[in-house]
């Protein structure tokens, strides 16, 4: 399974970005995204089942959406009220049948 995702880029802070994250095939599965700052480990950010059932970290709760697309076997993560600490490498997890997949990280600056 191949994971595109896009959408990162430079953004003031309390601005937004959405990133998106295409699968190469259909699976059932459970997508999420994922964020490593500089520095640190790699942490969940937000998580969504095949049925839409929604699962997010503490410091993005409220500000963050995530959602899918299963037709078009993509995920979304809308990202409102930015702000610097969100500054990270995303990346898109996909997880089916035991199995773990990583896309490219896309890069999301949040200056102050």
């Amino acid at each position: 399974v191949l994971l595109q995702a896009y959408g990162g880029g430079l953004v003031q802070a309390g601005g937004s970005l959405r990133l998106s994250c295409a699968a190469s095939i259909f699976s059932i599965n459970v997508m999420g995204w994922y964020r490593q700052a500089p520095g640190k480990q790699r942490e969940l950010v937000a998580t969504i089942t095949f049925d839409g059932s929604t699962k997010y970290a503490d410091p993005v709760k409220g500000r963050f959406t995530i959602s899918r697309d299963n037709a078009k076997k993509t995920v979304y993560l809308q990202m409102n009220s930015l702000k610097p600490a969100d500054t990270a490498a995303y990346y898109c997890n996909l997880k089916s049948d035991f199995n773990d997949y990583w896309g490219q990280g896309t890069l999301v600056t949040v200056s102050s």
